[in-house]
């Protein structure tokens, strides 16, 4: 364990990596379970307000993140002081992904449906941070050996192939792939030949003609949705808590 540890830790430089990483994850988990009691009225734990004004953890959160991330950018990636400014930097972070659905849509919607968007958010940067620690590297570059990564020309058109990928998924509507699939490209290929989102701008594109493509793109989002929808709720839900039922609109009258 301790020559796993210096090997593929200490050796690379990684571990503020996996310190900010920890303290991310574990942030969020903690300021999870403390709104989650304060929104049952349990434990000691009060909403922070000066005057009229509810102070949302972001505004700490962006604090810590300025702090932890200047200092480690002039610390280095070794020594005490990185460490140090990475564990601040992971907290700051997690607290502003938190309430990262607030600062998206501009109003406190922490406990409704577009809430959730902050859990998604939140596990797709950890998942894709622990790709990082795991040793990938963005676009592909990791799979170059010596020889390839000593010419200019192999390196550039490995990025620019796989970049190229990631952005044909991210404009067919599949943006987790397109993320993951800038750190692994096979999945950036898979959601680069696979239809796209009928709500996604290649579909607006190049489906606008071809009304059986169309169709098909409809129909396989219907399925994918109603496979994975529900378990995807319940995960967020079991991280993050449940929103709050929104009450059913009056009928407007006529």
């Amino acid at each position: 364990m301790g020559d796993w540890w210096q090997r593929n830790i200490i050796e690379p430089g990684k571990l503020p990596l996996l310190l900010a990483l920890t303290a991310f994850v574990v942030t969020f988990l903690v300021t999870r379970l403390i709104t989650r009691l304060i929104r049952a009225g349990k434990g000691p734990f009060r909403n922070i307000e000066t005057g009229a004004v509810h102070i949302h953890h972001v505004v700490p959160g962006i604090i810590l993140t300025i702090i932890g991330g200047f200092c480690a950018v002039a610390g280095g990636q070794r020594g005490f002081g990185s460490a140090v400014a990475a564990v601040v930097f992971g907290i700051g972070a997690g607290l502003v992904m938190d309430e990262f659905a607030l600062i998206l849509h501009l109003d406190d919607v922490y406990w409704t449906e577009d809430g959730r968007k902050s859990v998604e958010v939140v596990v797709l940067t950890a998942a894709v941070v622990g790709l990082l620690l795991l040793g990938f590297a963005p676009f592909g570059v990791n799979d170059l050996n010596d020889d390839e990564t000593q010419g200019r020309g192999t390196v550039i058109t490995t990025i620019t192939g796989n970049f190229l990928l990631a952005l044909i998924a991210l404009t067919k509507g599949k943006a987790r792939i397109a993320i993951f699939g800038v750190i692994i490209p096979f999945i950036a290929l898979f959601g680069a030949i696979r239809l796209a989102r009928p709500t996604s701008p290649w579909a607006k594109r190049f489906y606008r003609r071809r009304p059986r493509a169309r169709a098909k793109a409809q129909l396989r989002a219907y399925h994918h949705d109603r496979r994975w929808a529900g378990p995807s709720r319940k995960l967020q839900d079991w991280i993050g808590g449940a929103p709050d039922v929104e009450p059913p609109r009056a009928l407007e009258r006529r």
